[in-house]
């Protein structure tokens, strides 16, 4: 079901972002995106002699390389268009997260290597959404894992899903369903 209808209205400004998620012959993860914004009118613009309506202000490329842990292995920032001829320069500062793993932590770390003038905010923050599709790129690998584990084994690692949302929290009819070994009944 789409939102109401709205209010009278005049279209401003459009930010697509695209996601991918690809499994690497090598074993290895790359998850992907690319950003755009868009004006519906002309912008002044001194660097690039003007920006025309439709053509993107932003238009930025960020690939995390990770593996199966989530440990980010190589990553590749690119501006192709910016409105300030100085934006590109930072890209090459998001390899600092070579090294760190998506999880717990995650944003804190984005916050230390690559936030506010260590970085560029849009670049910034698609790192957020880039490690959900991780998750989701990667979770058919978690699964197989997870079913080839001892019944010990599932019965002591928490799943990474458990309490990420209302519907995987563990009083939730999904992980009862699911996941009865973590299922915990609400307390009232």
């Amino acid at each position: 079901m789409p939102l109401s209808t709205p209010a009278a209205r005049k279209h401003l400004h459009t930010r697509s972002i695209e996601l991918n998620g690809y499994k690497r012959e090598d074993d290895l993860w790359d998850i992907e995106v690319h950003m755009t914004d868009i004006k519906s009118y002309d912008v002044e613009n001194q660097w690039r002699n003007g920006i025309a309506a439709g053509e993107p202000i932003h238009e930025m490329w960020l690939r995390l390389t990770i593996d199966g842990t989530f440990l980010v292995k190589d990553v590749e920032a690119v501006t192709d268009n910016s409105p300030f001829e100085m934006c590109p320069i930072i890209t090459s500062a998001y390899r600092e997260l070579v090294g760190i793993r998506i999880g717990r932590g995650w944003r804190r770390a984005i916050n230390e290597k690559v936030k506010g003038r260590n970085g560029c905010t849009h670049i910034t923050e698609l790192l957020a959404p880039l490690a959900t599709v991780s998750f989701q790129t990667l979770m058919g690998n978690i699964q197989k894992n997870a079913s080839q584990k001892s019944k010990a084994e599932k019965e002591t690692l928490k799943p990474m899903v458990l309490n990420s949302c209302h519907a995987w929290a563990e009083d939730s009819e999904v992980v009862k369903k699911h996941l009865p070994e973590f299922y915990k009944e609400a307390t009232d």
